[in-house]
């Protein structure tokens, strides 16, 4: 039979090696959320891009005459289509 002491000494062996793997499991956590963030953070700079230029396109319609509202009307509708497939995805991205 295996004496106290060594019995002892291998269980706490063990548990350091074990709190070392929870240690590099947080940091690995910590990553994946900085990571993450960043994508998010990415994702929003674009959606407010996008919506930026559908708002100034909007803002041209308004400001439009009524021989040019027609053109400026295709590129407000591709602006906004962009934006709603754009929020559609990081939607889905960030379920």
């Amino acid at each position: 039979m295996a004496d106290k002491e060594a019995v002892e000494k291998k269980q706490e062996a063990k548990i350091e090696e074990m709190k070392a793997e929870m240690d590099r499991l947080r940091a690995k956590a910590k990553q994946a959320e900085a990571d993450s963030e960043i994508k998010y953070k990415e994702k929003m700079m674009e959606l407010e891009a996008l919506k930026d230029e559908a708002e100034s396109k909007l803002d041209s319609l308004k400001k439009s005459s009524k021989d040019a509202w027609s053109e400026i009307s295709t590129g407000l509708e591709s602006a906004t289509q962009s934006l709603s497939t754009a929020i559609k995805s990081a939607k889905q991205e960030f379920k």
